[in-house]
């Protein structure tokens, strides 16, 4: 057996540079690259391997560990899961601060691959810089803290182990039903120690995507249960994307005449302004989409997780309904007591299409009045005026927030109008991102997909600060097109710092922030609820000791100029557009629009509801209102 002596470190590198996936006849390099913010941990041992092991491999240097890892974590994900990007850190807080961008790939079923670097295995120097030290244990570290976020995990105490470590963990990364983040932490000390390898461990390795083809009993039985459907509906998952079962799943839809409501991860499938697409369905979906669910006796899922926000947590459907579930995971197609069919959605739905040998969904006119209806409310909410239809909601006391704020930050804008406007001034293949706060329900309701796999949202996790690193990694994996990211305040001053490696690297992105001065849909969660507003709003400490005082008049522009971007202040739709249109001539220069939207100016309800921590015992009228509201919906929710 042939040999080659390498680092630990450096065997790692030559691995990733030949691993490859193959799928529908297709071969193309699995890791794109490797975004690296150096430290002690991996600058000496793995940043030398980066310098002398790359041949194709990309380098990118990232601001801030959890920023880089989302980057990846989006770049994923645009990709459709078939190449990935890895990021390295180094030891302690470095490593820890990744922890967040993990569990956000895992819940996602995204791959990554995270490279932290670790304590030294031999112990010698213990402890380090950075160390924790559990008395009970002293083989853990930070590290450990990734168990509980990735689907795989392993660190390298031995130079040996990298191999058989490396070929699970791509097991896991191109496993369509279980892949999501994968860890393997990479002590320092031993990055640089050396092995004779076998060469054959550095071969070109292809990894293939199997599409997995569903049992024919599973076809049969689902096929029966359709076929007795008055009411049945669809819903289009990001399984639909990810497997690149678009045209199959419009097909399906056509053929039998079965609507469609769309998750975040599977809206952009099929075009907005497809008859059957009734659009977002669920706690942040709209009228269309809802009102059909809630009289549906057969519910067909598509690669779709069933997360509350999708089942309106488990209250959206008839308690008798049925479901079929057509998933690669046998997890998740197993949920709502459905009929399985785990498989491959491209491989499925043209096998279970026919075996219901020319079933037609016995609509009339329903679908398309709930697609009017929808559509003229859409119209209003792209025309809201301050003053001219937006009615503050919950109480009056909002109104006079409302008030102030228009003062305080010369701002009369609503975030409805704003998204309209946004979505029919960019391209319609330009990409739109987003990941927490209000933007999420009034994107899944609102947003207009005018081209396929141009929505690109986050909401597994719906982690804060994905939006800016999300956007990098979707421009590097969509080159010369626009990309554009939907962020509140709250979640641009939690992390923005990818936005400085956009400008380093010459990434156009445009950067949309909706400064409202407030985390506002958690403030609505808290006063619809019956809370008055605590730690919510972006106010001045005012006389009484709360946070009652002016908003802050936060300036984004000059942050984003400070960076190096191009900035603009919105306060009209017409400046929006007019900015919109000049950035179009922009190019290698990140873009960053301040835009001023009134509080209380999102979307809600809709036929939906949401199970939330109400509380069954307090001083306050407001709260066991609230309480029993909540217990009215629990009873006619679906137990499991």
């Amino acid at each position: 057996m042939k040999t080659v002596r390498l680092t630990m470190a450096q065997a790692l590198v030559r691995f990733l540079e030949n691993q490859y996936i193959a799928y529908d006849g297709k071969e193309h390099p699995f890791v794109e690259g490797v975004i690296m913010l150096p430290g002690h941990g991996n600058v000496v041992g793995l940043g030398q391997a980066l310098r002398q092991e790359t041949k194709r491999l990309k380098v990118w240097q990232g601001k801030n560990e959890q920023g880089m890892a989302h980057t990846a974590v989006a770049f994923a994900k645009q990709m459709k899961r078939k190449k990935i990007i890895a990021v390295t850190s180094s030891v302690g807080p470095g490593a820890a601060n990744m922890v967040t961008a993990a569990a956000t790939a895992t819940a996602n079923n995204i791959p990554v691959l995270i490279l932290p670097g670790d304590v030294y295995a031999c112990r010698q120097p213990d402890p380090v810089l950075q160390q924790i030290e559990q008395t009970h244990d002293l083989s853990i570290s930070t590290n450990d803290a990734f168990r509980a976020v990735c689907r795989y995990w392993d660190r390298i105490v031995r130079p040996e182990q990298l191999m058989s470590a490396m070929i699970s963990a791509f097991r896991v990364l191109t496993d369509p039903a279980n892949t999501g983040a994968v860890c393997i932490a990479i002590p320092q000390d031993v990055e640089g120690e050396a092995y004779d390898y076998p060469e054959s461990f550095f071969r070109k390795r292809v990894h293939r995507l199997a599409r997995r083809t569903p049992d024919a009993e599973a076809i049969e039985e689902a096929a029966a249960v359709i076929k007795a459907a008055k009411k049945p509906i669809l819903i289009c998952g990001g399984g639909v994307r990810y497997s690149e079962a678009h045209k199959e799943f419009q097909a399906f839809a056509e053929a039998t005449g079965i609507p469609f409501g769309e998750t975040q991860a599977g809206k952009g499938a099929v075009l907005y302004d497809h008859p059957l697409n009734l659009g977002g369905i669920g706690v942040t979906g709209c009228s269309a989409a809802n009102e059909i669910a809630k009289e549906a006796d057969v519910i067909i899922g598509v690669g779709t997780r069933y997360t509350d926000f999708t089942t309106s947590s488990k209250w959206l459907f008839k308690d008798d309904a049925k479901f079929v579930n057509i998933n690669v995971s046998e997890f998740q197609a197993m949920k709502m007591d459905a009929v399985p069919v785990v498989a491959d959605a491209k491989r499925a739905l043209p096998l279970l299409l026919d075996a219901l040998d020319g079933y037609k969904a016995p609509y009339t006119t329903e679908v398309k009045e709930a697609r009017d209806r929808w559509f003229r409310e859409l119209d209003r909410l792209h025309h809201i005026t301050y003053g001219e239809g937006y009615v503050p909601e919950v109480n009056d006391a909002n109104a006079a927030s409302a008030d102030r704020f228009a003062k305080d930050l010369d701002a009369c804008l609503t975030q409805t109008s704003v998204l309209g406007a946004i979505n029919f001034a960019i391209d319609p293949e330009d990409v739109a991102i987003g990941s927490a706060g209000s933007l999420p329900g009034d994107m899944q309701r609102m947003w207009c997909a005018r081209g396929i796999d141009t929505y690109n949202m986050e909401y597994g996790y719906s982690c804060m600060g994905y939006e800016i690193s999300g956007a990098l990694g979707v421009k590097y994996a969509i080159g010369d097109r626009d990309v554009y990211a939907m962020v509140g305040d709250g979640s641009f001053i939690m992390l923005h710092s990818e936005l400085l490696t956009a400008v380093q690297e010459h990434k156009k992105i445009n950067v949309c922030v909706f400064n409202n001065a407030s985390f506002g849909c958690i403030n609505n969660l808290q006063v619809g609820h019956g809370n008055d507003s605590l730690c919510t709003e972006l106010r001045f400490r005012g006389e009484d000791g709360e946070h009652s005082g002016n908003f802050m008049p936060v300036d984004f522009a000059k942050i984003a100029e400070g960076y190096g971007c191009k900035a603009f202040t919105i306060h009209s739709i017409d400046e929006m557009k007019a900015a919109i249109a000049e950035a179009k001539k922009i190019e290698g220069v990140p873009v960053v629009y301040d835009i001023r939207v009134l509080p209380k100016s999102m979307t809600e309800g809709y036929g939906s509801w949401w199970r939330v921590g109400d509380t069954e015992v307090s001083e306050n009228p407001r709260n066991l209102k609230a309480y029993e509201d909540h217990l009215a919906h629990v009873k006619d929710a679906r137990k499991y």
